[in-house]
């Protein structure tokens, strides 16, 4: 197979804080055959920073002022609490601008792996190893869609097989989490403290912005909350329901909190209306045209 590297213009970016002895995903791009730019997006209020410069090189860690980039954020609550990633998302496009990048992923920082998921592999275990080339195609398809994202998807997507009522192998689904390939010529803003991701793709998906994910590509990571620092911190908290909740606030029209039922984790989350959550505009050419007179 003909491996295509990633264009010059295009950067991985991974968002972390706290754990700079343990950054998964910086092992895991290695190891799926990532060869191109990459760097850590690290904030000015991170005691850790230091050790990060040590560890990778300062050459590959980005330093962003978090205060500044809350200050321009709809945070969703008035805590004072800034231990989330949604400054780092928004000071992500400004980053890439200072590193001369046009388009970029952005990535957590405890992947494990990245996989296909295709109905003829079922869950075995096709990992990844070409993620040259595999970005090199998503940027393409980034740029022909019009999309302001898109991502892959995860694995809790599959729970229940490939035709989970989900609509993934259907549609593009309409949502957006985790790994956000973005532009800095579609610019946008995250918005909301907790739930970010969410709050983003339903509030701009509603004003007509495309956001989507690809079912034939999954992350795969540590479970959610379950490693210490970063967001997981403010989670613990707060709690899930103010998580949840701040969605609702966005999107009081299509978004209400109800219950996840998990037999490990039963938690509060949010559930989501699409029909009442994005615009659905039948393209021209379906007219139905009108009888001769």
């Amino acid at each position: 197979m003909q491996i295509h590297k990633t264009p010059d213009t295009f950067c991985v970016f991974i968002l972390t804080h706290g754990r700079p002895n343990n950054v998964i995903t910086l092992k895991t791009l290695d190891k799926c055959g990532y060869t191109g730019r990459l760097y850590l997006v690290c904030d000015n209020e991170d005691k850790t920073v230091d050790q990060y410069k040590k560890n990778f090189g300062e050459d590959r860690v980005l330093v962003f002022d978090k205060k500044a980039e809350a200050d321009r954020c709809d945070e969703g609550n008035n805590f004072d609490e800034r231990r989330t990633i949604t400054m780092a998302r928004n000071a992500c496009f400004s980053l890439a601008e200072q590193v001369g990048a046009t388009h970029f992923i952005q990535l957590d920082d405890d992947y494990t792996d990245f996989r296909y998921k295709l109905p003829e592999t079922g869950n075995s275990l096709a990992i990844i190893k070409c993620l040259d080339s595999l970005f090199s195609a998503l940027v393409q398809y980034y740029d022909d869609s019009g999309a302001k994202s898109v991502a892959f998807a995860q694995n809790g997507d599959f729970i229940g097989g490939f035709d989970n009522g989900l609509g993934l192998y259907r549609f593009a689904r309409r949502k957006c989490m985790n790994t956000f390939i973005c532009s800095t010529k579609r610019p946008f803003r995250f918005v909301g403290s907790m739930n970010e991701d969410v709050n983003t793709y339903t509030s701009l998906g509603m004003r007509g912005d495309f956001f989507c994910t690809i079912p034939c590509i999954a992350i795969n990571q540590k479970q959610t909350q379950s490693q210490s620092g970063g967001i997981t911190d403010m989670y613990k908290k707060f709690g899930t329901y103010c998580k949840a909740f701040t969605t609702v606030m966005m999107m009081p029209s299509s978004v209400k909190v109800s219950m996840m039922q998990s037999r490990s984790n039963p938690r509060l989350h949010h559930s989501i209306s699409w029909n009442n959550t994005v615009p659905k505009i039948v393209p021209e050419r379906f007219r139905r045209q009108a009888a001769p007179a």
